[in-house]
């Protein structure tokens, strides 16, 4: 259900910006379903777990800030930022977590799965940073280069290969350090 909610307002983006022949007027319909899907994402996630992500809330404040910016102004480079927005914020919540509490937001996330010492969170919670830095980096590079179109479809499929294959290297890499299951007694 939780890939549905991540998912849902991407998908959501990418189609309707395919409805109008108009493709201006696409990234105008697409930016009010995607505020619309984006409120819609934390409403359900709401219903469903009584309790609300951090992530979904800072999505729909930067999609209902850039997303209006791009419909009153109708200039579509502000939601073409959205993307970039919240990577840096996600990049900067990583780097901040260093310096907050006693385990950074690596170790919070992913430590009843894996006994890392520090030093390697450290390494975990910089690469996480460090990573989405670059998808910053990489929306704008995209958003700029290429069509809307383009950008829209490489916005929800290139960036979860992108997100699938960095997991993927650092399970590798973590996976030294798994907890295995305590015994059930049970054979």
């Amino acid at each position: 259900m939780k890939f549905f909610l991540d998912f849902l307002p991407g998908l959501a983006f990418l189609v309707a910006l395919f409805i109008p022949e108009d493709r201006q007027e696409g990234i105008y319909l697409a930016t009010k379903v995607l505020i619309a899907t984006s409120f819609l994402q934390v409403v359900l996630s709401w219903i469903i777990t009584r309790k609300v992500e951090k992530q979904y809330i800072v999505i729909f404040l930067v999609v209902l800030v850039l997303g209006s910016a791009t419909l009153l102004l109708k200039d579509e480079r502000f939601i073409k930022w959205k993307p970039t927005i919240v990577f840096w914020v996600f990049s900067l919540s990583f780097l901040a977590s260093e310096f907050i509490g006693s385990k950074n937001l690596s170790a919070r996330l992913m430590g009843r799965f894996f006994d890392a010492p520090k030093n390697v969170w450290r390494w975990v919670n910089s690469s996480f940073a460090g990573f989405f830095l670059a998808c910053g980096f990489i929306n704008l590079f995209v958003a700029y280069t290429f069509s809307t179109e383009v950008w829209a479809t490489f916005k929800l499929f290139g960036f979860m290969i992108l997100n699938l294959v960095y997991l993927f290297g650092l399970f590798m890499f973590l996976s030294r350090y798994m907890i295995e299951e305590p015994e059930t007694g049970r054979k």
